[in-house]
């Protein structure tokens, strides 16, 4: 798939999540690694289980196949903070560690 061909898609699928309501936004993993990001309707379910968990926030970040857990969903939480959730591949919460917005944790180890 070319680079357009994705932008087109990921725009769309931003565009049907945020006019659900869902505060959910599109995002690839963000590192510079080869972890993929998570995708079509895995994407979807580990994004609500993700802000299910935080109490709501942004999806800012996702990976599949990472090394807490089968899913990473970063959330942006309301206070600035950002929350990492890993999901087992039922998309049930194993962890879940909150950061400052320098990326330091603050060592609560849950919903920040």
């Amino acid at each position: 798939m070319n680079r357009r061909t994705m932008w087109i898609v990921g725009a769309t699928a931003a565009a049907a999540l945020i006019g659900a309501g869902t505060g959910i936004a599109v995002a690839g993993s963000g590192d510079d690694d080869s972890t993929p990001a998570i995708t079509g309707p895995a994407l979807d379910r580990a994004s609500s289980a993700a802000l299910a968990h935080t109490g709501g926030g942004t999806v800012t970040g996702t990976e599949a196949g990472d090394e807490e857990g089968y899913y990473e969903v970063e959330v942006t939480l309301t206070n600035g903070k950002q929350a990492d959730v890993h999901l087992d591949k039922d998309f049930k919460v194993l962890t879940s560690v909150a950061d400052s917005e320098s990326g330091d944790q603050d060592g609560s180890g849950d919903k920040g």
